[in-house]
Parts: C-alpha cells; sequence; structure tokens
C-alpha cells in the first residue's frame, strides 16, 4: 500500500511523516516546485504475526509495509503546473493533514480546517485538470486522423473537464467502466479516496471530540464518504524515540491507547477495504496485503504469479482457530484446516498454504 501525504504549508505533513516512518526530514519551509519529496515506509504492526513468530521459530519475519511519499506544502493558487503533484498520482490514498491548532507565532489567523481542506482540494482539482486537457488534446488529435475509438474518450474527457471546471472532484464525476479503462494510468488525484489527518495540539488530541476544528472537518469528511483521524503529529514525533513504558505513559495522559501509525493503518485498510492473509512456517512467516473479496487463486498470485497460474486448490485455517487450538495439529484433529477451490474468497486472518503446478 502507497499513501500520499499532502497538506497546506506548515501543517505539519512532514512532522507527521517523520513520526509514522521514524524518519528525521527536515521540517519548515518544505515547499516548492523544486522539492523533492521525502519516501520512506513503515511496517505494519501486526499481533498475528507475532505469535505465529512465536510459534514458527521462523527464518525470517515479513509483515506488510506501507510506503509514504511526502510532497511539498500545496500554496493556493500553485495547483495548475505544479510538478511535486506527479510523485502522487499513482498513490493508493491520500493521507490530508489539515491544521486544527492555533500558533501565533507561525499562523497570523486562527485555523479554520474546513476551509483549509477546500483550498486543497481545488488545488488537486486544478493539477486534474491539466492532465484531462492533455488527454482530450490528444484525443481529438487521433479523432482528427480518423481514428474512430477515441471518439468516446474525446467525449468523455470534454464532460469530465466541465465537471472539473465547476470545482467538482473527480470522484464525483458518474464514469462508466469503459471510462475507468480509458483513464486507469491517468493518475486523477481529486478520484483518490482520502483520510484527514486533523493535526491537533496535545491540549486539542486531550478533547478532540470537542474542538471545533475536528468536528468542522469531521463534518467534511462525512459529506465527502471520505475518513478522518485525530493525529497530535509533534506529539507523536517527540515520543518516537523514547522506551515504551515512556511513551505509553504519555500516550495515557492524552488518552490514546494506539500510535498514530497503528490507527491510521487501521483506518487505511478500512476505506480501502484490504486484508491481510499470512502465510507461516520454519522458513518464513509473512502477511500479505489484498483488497476484500479476492478469491483464493489472485490471492496466490500475490505471492508469484506462477501460484496463480498453476493453482490447485488452498489449505487453510483462521488465525483464530489456530491460536484457540494451540497447536496445527489440534486445529486439524478438529477440522479446522480446509481445504478451498478456486471459488474460496479469501478472509482476513486466513493462514493458508497454496498447491499449485506449472
Amino acid at each position: 500500500m502507497k499513501l500520499g501525504i499532502v497538506g497546506l504549508p506548515g501543517v505539519g505533513k512532514t512532522t507527521l511523516y517523520n513520526a509514522l516512518t521514524g524518519s528525521k526530514a527536515e521540517t519548515g519551509g518544505y515547499m516548492g516546485a523544486s522539492a523533492k519529496p521525502n519516501i520512506g515506509q513503515a511496517k505494519v504492526p501486526d499481533e498475528r504475526l507475532d505469535w505465529l513468530a512465536e510459534y514458527y521459530k521462523p527464518k525470517k519475519y515479513s509483515p506488510a509495509s506501507i510506503d509514504f511519499v511526502d510532497v511539498a506544502g500545496v500554496s493556493k493558487g500553485t495547483g495548475r503546473g505544479n510538478s511535486v503533484l506527479q510523485n502522487i498520482r499513482q498513490v493508493d490514498a491520500l493521507v490530508h493533514v489539515v491544521r486544527c491548532f492555533d500558533n501565533a507565532s507561525l499562523f497570523p489567523d486562527p485555523a479554520d480546517a474546513r476551509s483549509d481542506a477546500e483550498t486543497l482540494e481545488l488545488e488537486l482539482i486544478l493539477a486534474d485538470i491539466e492532465v484531462v486537457e492533455r488527454r482530450l488534446e490528444k484525443a481529438r488529435k487521433y479523432l482528427k486522423a480518423g481514428d474512430k475509438k477515441y471518439k468516446h474518450e474525446s467525449e468523455m474527457c470534454e464532460a469530465l473537464l466541465a465537471h472539473l471546471s465547476d470545482g467538482k472532484p473527480a470522484r464525483s464525476f458518474a464514469f462508466t467502466d469503459e471510462d475507468k479503462d480509458i483513464l486507469q494510468d491517468g493518475g486523477l488525484l481529486s478520484t483518490k479516496p482520502v483520510i484527514y489527518a486533523a493535526n491537533l495540539d496535545e491540549d486539542g488530541m486531550a478533547d478532540y471530540r470537542n474542538n471545533a476544528q475536528f468536528r468542522a472537518i469531521s463534518a467534511l469528511a462525512e459529506e465527502q464518504g471520505a475518513a478522518v483521524l485525530p493525529v497530535a503529529a509533534k506529539f507523536e514525533e517527540d515520543i518516537m524515540d523514547m522506551e515504551p513504558e515512556d511513551a505509553q505513559m504519555f500516550m495515557e495522559e492524552l488518552g490514546l491507547t494506539e500510535r498514530g501509525l497503528d490507527r491510521l493503518i487501521k483506518t487505511s485498510y478500512e476505506l480501502l477495504g484490504y486484508i491481510s492473509f499470512l502465510t507461516a512456517g520454519p522458513d518464513d512467516v509473512h502477511a500479505w496485503t489484498i483488497t476484500r473479496g479476492t478469491k483464493a487463486p489472485r490471492a496466490a498470485g500475490k505471492i508469484h504469479s506462477d501460484i496463480e497460474r498453476g493453482f490447485i486448490r488452498a489449505e487453510v485455517v483462521a488465525f483464530e482457530d489456530l491460536k484457540a487450538c494451540g497447536t496445527m495439529a489440534n486445529a486439524k484433529a478438529k477440522g479446522l484446516f480446509r481445504s478451498e477451490g478456486k471459488e474460496y474468497v479469501m478472509k482476513d486472518g486466513d493462514i493458508v498454504n497454496f498447491l499449485f503446478n506449472v
């Protein structure tokens, strides 16, 4: 999974990126078309994988991972021609960091989370207009040359361009299946699922449900079908290097039971409809990320295309069943170790051994 971190300048994007990835990227003044993105990775904590590692004592431990791409702050009026936005066109979702705190030394005006969020979305729409304009120009050129297959693409781009020009995001456009095939490599930013990271200071985080800015961005998220996550980016960054006991103590003072990374992972998996299946043995315990509803052969293809191509069957046991039984032998004795065919729909936490022949 790849997530792009976006926001207006100075709202705490890179601070959050550092807290999520354990990086030490420079913060403050990180803006401008020449700024390179910060790219980092975080391992997905998974207690199921930890249990399996203790059970098998494997040579290798392979949790799922998330790639984060943190781009420079997008100032008002810079959506068109903003080259830094090209770096997030292929991410799965956007983590939109919104300021929900006041800091007179950094910001002369009080926070207005909803207005800031709408400002950035407009810049993303403007960046998408450029993409569609280029696509339309190309389609018209081929159509004029007599290639009739570009007629639909030309008409679709015209309609989409009008939609975007009205300030509406591409996600609210009525795409047909054929439209989606045409635009699958377009990377339109305003089609991507959004997680609003409501960045609060420690006081705001301690009572975020009653914070006016958090409520405002939550209302916008509900209208858009987006997700919202309260975070205290600076606090998360500060506790990153603490001993676990000290970090836990400070988290409890804010009423937090999980770090921001854990909460963001859960939110993003839910938003994108992702689940994990597991493979386990003395050589490796491994978590694999798939979309909910994926059938067994396609899941096998996450490991290797040959396994999908030569799929015979899947031997499956639910993690919770294995844990309750204590051993694989007990799970098999109770009939909880199953053989599933090509139509089996994978479940979150399935432990799988794929049988194949190529």
